[in-house]
């Protein structure tokens, strides 16, 4: 027996909410993500989504299943910068400007880092990405060294130390924050030159993944 006109209207109803509801919670959680970090509480989502907590759970069951949803185009672009990076004929080139646009999107987004660094097992497509982003850095670094303008004792390890730093300097910047983190950049850039720098302390036990621990 054929649906009845008014319950396929019903159904078109609901499923136009479902998706609007979807819709705002996602720009929700961008938005509150991006003030507060990834550690934002989900009722916070809800909250400034208009929903509950229930419909929130409802659409994703889990933090994990909303940060991937929510960053995967940030963590996308981010693989896009590195891949322009290794794709310019000049890698030292290549390499500042994909520092400059990383920590751009630091500044942009309090969470991306956290998001692009933090691994999600089940999220099989972003942890592709986000490793192949990964290893395209520690690539990077390889070629811009092997030009010889970047300095011979740099590490993957300064890269961390790096998003570190603007990391700080993005929580405490306030208005200034863009152009602090602009001057930041351009001071650590200059430093990372190979020139007539002066030999560094070993680099720290750090790698990528410690971009998100607290401690």
């Amino acid at each position: 027996m054929a649906d009845h006109p008014s319950q396929l209207a019903s159904a078109r109803e609901l499923r136009a909410d479902a998706r609007h509801n979807r819709a705002r919670i996602l720009d929700a959680a961008r938005e509150t993500f991006a003030a507060r970090g990834l550690d934002a509480p989900m009722v916070a989502i809800a909250r400034r989504a208009g929903v509950g907590v229930a419909t929130l759970y409802r659409r994703f069951p889990s933090r994990e299943s909303l940060i991937t949803e929510v960053f995967g185009e940030e963590l996308a672009a981010c693989a896009s910068v590195v891949d322009e990076a290794l794709a310019d004929p000049d890698p030292w080139r290549g390499f500042r400007a994909a520092i400059e646009k990383v920590c751009a999107m630091q500044v942009a987004d309090r969470g991306f880092t956290d998001a692009f660094l933090t691994a999600f097992p089940d999220a099989v497509d972003y942890e592709r990405t986000r490793v192949r982003a990964e290893r395209g850095l520690a690539e990077m670094v390889r070629r811009a060294k092997a030009t010889g303008r970047l300095r011979a004792d740099f590490d993957v390890a300064d890269l961390v130390l790096l998003f570190r730093a603007n990391c700080g300097l993005i929580a405490g910047a306030g208005e200034g924050v863009e152009a602090a983190s602009r001057r930041l950049v351009a001071y650590l850039l200059q430093s990372f030159g190979a020139g007539h720098a002066e030999p560094l302390p070993p680099p720290p036990p750090l790698t990528l993944g410690h971009l998100t621990r607290r401690a």
